[in-house]
């Protein structure tokens, strides 16, 4: 999402300077010709130090906003120095020059986060064989199956204590926001990370959730985006970090019958992105196929059918 810029960011030394490029998604600033490798070690070796001062002279900038979610990427969470920076957090993306305490989120303690699963009837054995890799971060699942209402009802599953795994179900009737929102009032924990029955994660993307909730808490943040990895036919596609904004404060509501969104009281700045893992989508051509036209019919003009295209072609960085 580069694109041509005017953004400029100004150093604690007075000094101003001007990119002439920059994300239209994370907010990072490029200097022109900015080598992407020379950056990334740039980076790395800044955000190994107790805190993080923007360099001047760097072929990247940063504001706290975007400090923050570069950090998540090397396991680092950010503090801000002072009232400034907090604000700068509030109201992205500003004239600022980030700097902020660094801290590892392992071992940061954190917030408890309930794990949710949207599943078909069909696809619960699998769901549930997925479950015991997730024991280590999470002692709180809700499954809610795509069928006839049902109140939930508990499942045995290793590593888990009796009644933290629920399954209930309810009809979904072409509206996607609507049973995401009732999977939402089924967690027990004030944040919920959301999953479909094709996708996944690595217990130790889980692991590091809690301690991000803590972090969205302290900055008055409701939601954290992960990268979704979208893999047709196990070839990784071309749809991709496709930001998908799936761990939130369960008393956000989602909005769309098709390719929901959470809603933000406050708007996108009350949420940020992670880099840390990503989100395993498993998908077939046919399905993808079929996916745009089913959606186009229950949400027209929404449905994108023009994904399709590109979820089909090989990614190529």
């Amino acid at each position: 999402m580069l694109g041509a810029s005017a953004r400029g960011l100004t150093y604690p030394d007075g000094r101003r300077r001007t990119f002439p490029r920059a994300c239209g998604s994370c907010g990072v600033l490029l200097a022109e010709a900015a080598d992407p490798a020379a950056c990334r070690e740039h980076l790395d070796r800044h955000l190994a130090a107790p805190a993080f001062l923007s360099d001047p002279d760097a072929p990247y900038g940063l504001d706290l906003y975007t400090l923050r979610t570069a950090a998540t990427r090397l396991g680092r969470g950010t503090r801000p120095l002072d009232d400034a920076g907090r604000a700068d957090l509030r109201h992205p993306h500003g004239t600022r020059a980030a700097a902020a305490e660094l801290y590892a989120l392992d071992g940061a303690g954190g917030r408890p986060v309930s794990l949710g699963l949207l599943c078909r009837p069909a696809d619960l054995a699998a769901v549930l064989a997925f479950l015991p890799a997730q024991a280590g971060w999470t002692d709180d699942v809700a499954i809610l199956l795509d069928g006839p209402a049902r109140a939930a009802r508990m499942v045995p599953v290793a590593g888990f204590p009796e009644g933290a795994v629920r399954v209930a179900a309810r009809p979904l009737d072409g509206d996607f926001a609507a049973q995401r929102n009732a999977l939402q009032d089924l967690a027990r924990h004030a944040w919920m990370l959301q999953l479909d029955a094709d996708e996944s994660i690595e217990p130790a993307t889980g692991a590091r959730l809690p301690a991000l909730a803590a972090a969205a808490e302290a900055a008055e943040v409701v939601s954290i985006g992960l990268a979704r990895a979208n893999r047709v036919d196990g070839v990784l596609s071309d749809v991709f970090p496709d930001v998908q904004y799936r761990l939130n404060r369960t008393r956000v509501r989602f909005a769309g019958r098709v390719h929901e969104r959470p809603v933000l009281d406050g708007g996108w700045p009350r949420s940020f992105l992670t880099l840390h893992g990503v989100i395993a989508h498993r998908l077939s051509r046919a399905h993808v196929r079929a996916r745009s036209r089913r959606y186009e019919a229950l949400d027209p003009g929404r449905g994108r059918p023009e994904e399709a295209t590109a979820l089909l072609r090989p990614y190529a960085d």
